[in-house]
């Protein structure tokens, strides 16, 4: 099962490429989708579809893993990055590819084996499962490697959008 996993957002939007075949784990591709403070939030959101799309195109993965949305203090910040999320599903449905939502404590759950890890257990067990060198410098990227593990181990019982 190829699994793309996201952790949405309006400014930075991580994405991982995971390969699941047989209980191992093979990170593809991750990385991040920028876009400009200075720019409408339209042409923001616009961007982030854009690259999603040829994301999807260019590794034709199997399901989309995507973090729920967690209501932090600023609504205002909330608010876009559920804009933010829509796009994601937006391209999913577009796409035809089943999409799966998790929340913050389900990941931790699955990547952890513990619902409150802190980010440093989260990392270091992503680290480990997917046999990487070293940890991505932005949490984003991290934590969509987390979000396609957390599906992976989940895929059998998710219910999909």
């Amino acid at each position: 099962m190829r699994i793309l996993g996201i952790d949405p957002g309006f400014a930075i939007t991580g994405y991982s490429i995971i390969d699941y075949v047989g209980n191992k784990f093979t990170l593809i591709d991750s990385g991040a989708i920028l876009t400009k403070a200075g720019e409408s939030f339209p042409k923001r959101l616009a961007k982030i579809y854009d690259d999603l799309e040829m994301i999807i195109d260019k590794y034709k993965p199997d399901a989309i893993s995507v973090e729920e949305l967690f209501f932090n203090q600023n609504i205002k910040t909330a608010i876009n990055v559920a804009q933010a999320r829509g796009i994601v599903l937006t391209v999913g449905y577009k796409k035809n590819i089943p999409t799966y939502e998790y929340t913050p404590l389900q990941v931790k759950q699955a990547v952890v084996g513990y619902g409150r890890a802190d980010k440093m257990q989260v990392q270091k067990m992503v680290k480990s499962i997917l046999k990487v060198d070293k940890i991505p410098k932005l949490d984003d990227i991290t934590d969509s490697m987390a979000i396609g593990i957390c599906h992976a181990h989940s895929a059998r019982f998710a219910e999909k959008l």
